[in-house]
């Protein structure tokens, strides 16, 4: 053999060698739904738990950690176009980003918030999940325990996007907290004649945490 031929053989082995770890990277690489829900919950209480008090006096910095451990994870443009609903289309490209922002801002102060004055034992993933019936949307089921035994169970929808799971929705005690905002948008269009610009300058989700333990 040749030294170029046989340089041509080991290019080629190694072209091969190289597509089959680049095939193989996605299955790597990529975490189940359960998986990637679970390990944002665990990272979340890790940094949270014995410190409930310190952030109960530094809710800012509380509110960084809630939006470290969802960065990535929630899918925030497509949450918020879910919450517009049919008044997205008429939306300038700013407006829509306006309230993206917005409607994160104060979905993070809700979450944090909830998260240092709720009496909670225990969050945990539940095991035995739920089949897909579409292979770009998922479901993860929860349950947070409160300290008085009583269970609340928590759902996330999730949807796949270039190769990539995140959380798109939820389902807390029975309340559809996606469906709630959307409907919350619609009564400020009509309560401000479909002003956009005063409907993102007031928002504020109206979902408390005495009525997520009431449930629906």
């Amino acid at each position: 053999m040749t030294r170029s031929l046989h340089a041509m053989v080991q290019l080629r082995r190694w072209m091969v060698a190289l597509m089959m770890v680049l095939v193989s990277l996605p299955a790597l690489a990529q975490q189940s739904p359960e998986q990637m829900i679970r390990d944002s919950i665990d990272g979340l209480m890790g940094k949270i738990d014995g410190r409930e008090s310190y952030y109960m006096e530094h809710p800012q910095e509380l509110k960084q950690v809630v939006d470290d451990s969802l960065r990535g994870v929630a899918d925030f443009r497509y949450i918020g176009a879910s919450v517009m609903g049919r008044y997205f289309n008429n939306a300038t490209s700013q407006q829509r980003s306006r309230f993206v922002d917005v409607f994160k801002q104060t979905l993070l102060d809700t979450y944090a918030k909830g998260l240092v004055t709720f009496e909670y034992d225990s969050i945990r993933v539940l095991d035995n999940q739920s089949a897909a019936r579409y292979e770009d949307q998922a479901s993860v089921d929860m349950e947070v325990v409160a300290t008085d035994g009583t269970v609340y169970p928590v759902s996330y929808t999730l949807r796949q996007s270039n190769g990539k799971w995140q959380v798109v929705n939820v389902i807390v005690n029975g309340i559809n907290l996606g469906l709630t905002f959307r409907n919350q948008f619609d009564q400020a269009m009509r309560q401000y004649n479909r002003d956009y610009d005063a409907v993102i300058n007031n928002w504020s989700p109206d979902v408390g945490v005495d009525e997520l333990e009431r449930g629906a």
